[in-house]
């Protein structure tokens, strides 16, 4: 298991992080695996970086597991990775539940098995009582369809009478959001050396600060995680304001 540097913790690290985990496929092909086998490493890491945020201190991790456009990807990779997150939900929970992290699941659930679907309800069910530590996991998620069915159910109350168009601001918006629940991400962290956000947290991720990594999502642990969190807390976050006003 990954160790964190004795001095971690001061400053205290931001309360939400949100990972895009990328480089499975590349980690894999630079070694002449198949891509599948990069997917069951970066399984692993997603255990160690768990592990890492809930020692830390982290409040909320939200990781970009499946994205909506990733069903476009080949028939077999899909379903290895369906069967990565059966096992997932089937081997974790336990561990999870023990260790006091809430799971919740975001995005469009209805592109599911049926026993996918089943699984997601039943690990948020039984974990439902963690306070340590709430991971987040993006699947078959999308911030502009998100952003769209949010528009969507505005709209649907507006023509309903329930409410006046006038009324509508970011707070009721961000309330017919699928992270209604959660604080917006103070940090997002990429890997893999792509600096882009695609398609993730569109509107959430207004203020967030953005680091981004050459590590593959394979190799990422406790000191990369440690090392972002150290660039966040080197920054000033002034949401649109001057220095030393916010």
């Amino acid at each position: 298991m990954d160790t964190l540097p004795a001095t971690y913790g001061d400053p205290p690290p931001p309360r939400h992080i949100a990972i895009i985990m990328d480089g499975n496929g590349r980690w894999a092909e630079a070694r002449g695996l198949p891509r599948i086998a990069g997917h069951k490493r970066g399984a692993e890491a997603v255990r160690k970086t768990v592990e890492a945020a809930a020692k830390a201190g982290v409040s909320y991790l939200t990781l970009f597991g499946f994205s909506s456009e990733n069903w476009k990807r080949p028939e077999r990779e899909v379903g290895d990775l369906m069967g990565l997150l059966r096992l997932y939900l089937k081997s974790e929970i336990n561990e999870l539940k023990k260790n006091g992290i809430r799971l919740m699941v975001i995005g469009n659930r209805s592109r599911f098995d049926p026993d996918i679907v089943a699984m997601i309800e039943n690990a948020e069910s039984e974990t439902k009582n963690g306070a340590r530590l709430t991971l987040v996991l993006a699947l078959s998620y999308g911030g502009r369809q998100e952003i769209v069915a949010a528009a969507r159910s505005l709209a649907a109350r507006t023509v309903a009478g329930e409410i006046c168009p006038d009324a509508i601001d970011d707070e009721m918006f961000a309330d017919h959001l699928n992270t209604a629940a959660l604080p917006d991400p103070d940090l997002l962290i990429r890997t893999s050396g792509e600096q882009r956000v695609s398609n993730f947290l569109l509107w959430q991720l207004a203020y967030t600060e953005l680091v981004f990594t050459d590590v593959l999502w394979p190799d990422f642990g406790a000191e990369d995680l440690a090392a972002a969190i150290g660039e966040y807390n080197s920054r000033e976050r002034r949401y649109g304001a001057t220095a030393g006003s916010v």
